[in-house]
């Protein structure tokens, strides 16, 4: 208990933890506040505890999932957001894990891990979503949306809430009809035949996951707008290369964290090539609030390889380079937090069903997952990006206020 008491003792001040080790001591740490989780971790191991120690986040993501760090009161999800709870990144609170030169070398293999060459992205694109559909479909809405929902009003379905986002968002585009619309990682098809079904226009999306573009076809399919929906399995990069000018609009939702910084300048150069003189393009992404960081070990080595979330300075100042106006900027700020808690409850309501498919380690896995990002966007340093780039200043109207109209009409 000696190596985890310093480090507990700092961090846990509000809420209370306790934690017994192998031989059966107990320890607790802070006190009953109103809103804060009371959790209980059992570790089995001497060498789960030094993990942790070693690297709270990489060491406790593992012994949760190798069975050696047991949530006996409570769940990952209280005991992940107790910690970030006690460190909000509003107040300029930090977990102090790691010393000037973890933080340095988590620096540097963020920046090497995504530079993201085109066969290295596809790698890393099969590592996360080519895992199986039935997986998603277990935990995501019916349209199979893998990104931040959008949350106008309480009480809204997860359901709900990912048909407000894509209204949101197609609204923000200034649709016409006749358009051709490009959507960059297009999953499983979702956004682009909503568009095709709000507006009479084609879209064309693209991917790098074989197991999203056969999905995605067979919706189109399915919708009866395959003639003006299309799906292809093709990097961004090369599609830049064979067309130029040849889209009225680009949107593009929960891909951009998958770039890699390296590759931003390349991003918005493709992004401009491809967009026609008064195109108008929408970006969704995951960002940091503050200045750009690095990403976690745990998440670089089992959940995103190659991922790397953006501060919003970063991606304008990429932007920029390639003469792209940003017209509009909104941050969701608790919107994935909410989106992200969806996801967990239906995870463990399929519980048994996701260890039969992927066995009891992957689930652990995925729990600790959508755990720490959930407390990551409560308490932490992330939110969400919508950016809106015009190639002209005459573009679009002068106000916003045709976002709203278009907005409650797609509704």
């Amino acid at each position: 208990m000696s190596i985890l008491r310093p480090f507990l003792s700092r961090v846990i001040h509000r809420g209370r933890l306790t934690v017994i080790d192998p031989d059966g001591g107990a320890e607790t740490f802070g006190a009953p506040a109103p809103g804060f989780p009371e959790v209980s971790v059992r570790f089995a191991t001497r060498r789960a505890m030094r993990r942790v120690i070693l690297d709270p986040r990489l060491g406790a993501g593992e012994a949760f999932m190798d069975g050696e760090m047991e949530i006996t009161e409570g769940d990952i999800m209280g005991l992940i957001g107790l910690l970030r709870m006690n460190t909000p990144w509003d107040r300029g609170a930090k977990l102090k894990d790691k010393t000037r030169l973890g933080q340095w070398g988590d620096w540097v293999k963020t920046r090497l891990g995504s530079i993201n060459r085109q066969r290295q992205s596809r790698a890393n694109v099969e590592h996360h979503y080519d895992i199986g559909n039935d997986l998603y479909r277990l935990f995501l809405d019916r349209d199979m949306q893998y990104s931040c929902a959008y949350w106008p009003r309480e009480g809204m379905t997860l359901d709900e809430a990912q048909e407000a986002k894509k209204a949101h968002i197609a609204a923000k585009l200034a649709l016409r009809p006749g358009q051709r619309i490009l959507d960059i990682g297009c999953g499983w098809g979702g956004m682009a035949i909503t568009l095709a079904k709000l507006e009479a226009v084609e879209v064309l999306g693209i991917t790098l996951s074989t197991e999203q573009l056969e999905l995605a076809r067979q919706r189109a399919e399915e919708a009866g707008i395959a003639d003006r929906v299309r799906f292809e399995l093709i990097d961004y990069r090369d599609l830049a290369a064979r067309e130029t000018g040849g889209f009225d609009r680009i949107v593009s939702v929960g891909m951009f964290e998958h770039v890699g910084a390296a590759n931003f300048d390349t991003f918005f150069r493709a992004c401009a090539n491809l967009l026609s003189a008064d195109g108008v393009m929408l970006l969704h992404t995951i960002g940091r609030f503050g200045k750009p960081g690095a990403t976690d070990a745990f998440t670089r080595k089992y959940i995103f390889p190659g991922g790397y979330i953006p501060a919003l300075s970063e991606t304008l100042a990429a932007s920029e380079k390639s003469r792209l106006i940003a017209t509009d900027v909104e941050t969701l700020r608790l919107h994935y937090a909410l989106t992200l808690r969806q996801w967990y409850a239906n995870t463990l309501a399929h519980e048994a069903e996701i260890v039969a498919m992927m066995g009891a380690r992957f689930f652990r896995m995925w729990c600790f997952y959508l755990a720490g990002a959930t407390a990551a966007f409560e308490s932490g340093g992330m939110g969400n990006y919508q950016i809106q780039f015009a190639r002209s200043r005459h573009a679009l109207p002068l106000t916003r206020d045709y976002m709203g109209e278009a907005e409650g009409r797609y509704l």
